[in-house]
């Protein structure tokens, strides 16, 4: 071997070039964070916004008072440093922080606080309904808001904490453009909050990209640039991955694959509020309480969950994800496959449809395969049905629709308020068949003004066991919150709260 100093000096100048060359791209790379996107964006304010891909991005150019702990339903402050609540529970006063700026160059003070939160309850933007209760709202000083109720609302803190929570905007970029509903215009595709990170492009079509905000007032995130490419194709968010065109699979990488991943990709996995839950029409064979015994003794998750999500999927113990409430008693399947064979035989022919929403088709056919499956062993006909987009919203209106309704739900927020007033009580918003039990919506009314968790809970639980043994709702699966990404991408700071797939922005970083 010829010693190093024989090599020709313009071969080691040569290679003392390219090993910058290397080293000023594995900076650039470590420096910018690819995360693809499945669906565009309709919006980007923070008051007038459903989205579910773009949820990190919102929640890391805006901030609201308080949030998540991540992996927890404990709340920490966030905008707001502490508060306190009244004894009569209907006023909360929060201290602020201090040195928060906009991304405007505005400062952040409390009546930064009172302008947004009023244009939320006031502008009837979608989101309006988090602040239903609040009948007041003062900025008696710069660094203190004072929220008053009109009646004890113990969910209040967890509807600040959701993701889907009021944020604070620049009044300034508020004012410049409109106010109110009317800036929502500016707003669907330009942002001016407090958070780590703002908001660089716009492109709908194509994607997002964010960058660093010097001047944020809490810990500086590790990288300098965010950037959400549109990749509408799962399979194609794969192959970029696997080929290092992006750094991840937020959601819905295939469940089959999962345990075969390839040795330089790792899955990352967290509680999650997303369950899947099946809405009984009130009309049709599952009315009948013989043949939706049978009907439940054949789709019982526990016999086909690993079949549909590997490690990732969990029998549901009650129609509460959770991560929301821990049942004492977690609902019970029928396990007589004998007497369920011989109530179809008896009553029969049975045939059924499962519905499927277009949204879900990809996350939930095989769902709906392995039903078909398990209800033919008992003899039982069943079809599964893909529903247009939006169909689902009007089920309760259509007699043709599905048998069983099956739709993998998240709700707002951790409180179990969220859950049943929005899929479960009388006249619930996405009750798909617009069904309910006067006794449970008794037991949900008197719980939601309870403060004491364990007593709360114990009304919630009831109420479900209600909702299941009448055969309204049928909680199926528990799904975990799975990123698939390289070895080495830590702190993705994944919450419960959130939709699949939001990994935390101004956490995330790539291990030393």
């Amino acid at each position: 071997m010829k010693p190093i100093t024989s090599i020709p000096r313009r071969l080691l100048i040569g290679a003392a070039l390219l090993t910058l060359a290397v080293s000023a791209s594995a900076v650039q790379a470590q420096e910018t964070l690819r995360l693809p996107i499945a669906t565009d964006f309709d919006s980007f304010d923070p008051d007038n916004a459903f989205e579910m891909d773009g949820l990190s991005a919102i929640n890391n150019v805006y901030e609201g008072l308080v949030e998540y702990v991540p992996g927890s339903s404990e709340i920490r402050g966030l905008l707001a440093k502490d508060w306190t609540v009244s004894d009569d529970g209907l006023t909360y006063t929060f201290n602020l922080v201090e040195g928060a700026t906009f991304h405007d160059g505005t400062p952040f003070n409390a009546a930064a606080v009172k302008t947004s939160f009023e244009r939320r309850r006031d502008s009837e933007l979608i989101l309006s309904y988090f602040l239903w209760n609040v009948t007041d709202i003062a900025a008696p000083d710069d660094k203190t808001v004072v929220i008053t109720l009109g009646m004890p609302q113990p969910s209040l803190l967890d509807s600040l904490a959701s993701p889907w929570g009021p944020k604070v905007i620049s009044p300034k970029a508020l004012a410049d453009n409109g106010g109110g509903k009317a800036a929502s215009a500016w707003l669907d595709t330009n942002a001016a909050g407090t958070g780590p990170f703002k908001l660089a492009s716009f492109e709908r079509g194509q994607g997002y990209s964010f960058e660093r905000f010097d001047d944020y007032y809490g810990k500086a995130p590790y990288f300098s640039t965010i950037e959400l490419p549109l990749v509408p194709d799962i399979g194609q968010q794969v192959l970029q991955l696997q080929s290092q065109e992006t750094d991840a699979v937020p959601s819905n990488y295939p469940w089959a694959q999962l345990a075969a991943l390839p040795g330089d990709l790792v899955a990352t996995a967290a509680p999650s509020t997303s369950e899947i839950i099946g809405f009984v029409k009130p009309t049709g064979p599952l009315v009948d309480d013989d043949i939706r015994t049978a009907f439940l003794t054949a789709i019982a998750p526990a016999t086909w969950v690993s079949d549909a999500f590997g490690a990732y999927g969990h029998p549901a113990k009650s129609v509460y994800p959770e991560a929301m409430l821990d049942p004492v008693t977690p609902v019970a399947f029928p396990t007589d496959l004998d007497a369920a064979k011989a109530t179809v035989a008896a009553k029969g022919p049975i045939s059924l449809t499962i519905g499927i929403s277009t949204e879900e088709s990809n996350a939930l056919g095989r769902v709906g395969d392995l039903l078909v499956a398990q209800l033919a062993s008992i003899g039982i006909t069943a079809t599964v049905t893909i529903l247009p987009q939006g169909a689902a919203f009007g089920l309760k209106d259509n007699p043709d629709g599905p048998d069983f309704y099956i739709g993998k739900l998240t709700p707002d927020a951790l409180h179990p308020e969220n859950q049943s007033g929005i899929f479960f009580a009388s006249g619930a918003p996405i009750n798909f068949y617009g069904r309910g039990l006067p006794e449970a919506d008794a037991l949900l009314q008197e719980a939601g003004t309870l403060t004491d968790v364990a007593a709360r809970n114990a009304l919630y639980e009831k109420a479900g066991h209600l909702y299941f043994d009448a055969g309204l709702f049928i909680p199926l699966v528990g799904v975990d919150d799975v990123v698939v990404s390289p070895k080495g991408l830590v702190d993705l700071d994944l919450r419960a709260a959130y939709a699949p797939g939001n990994i935390d922005y101004g956490s995330v970083r790539w291990a030393e």
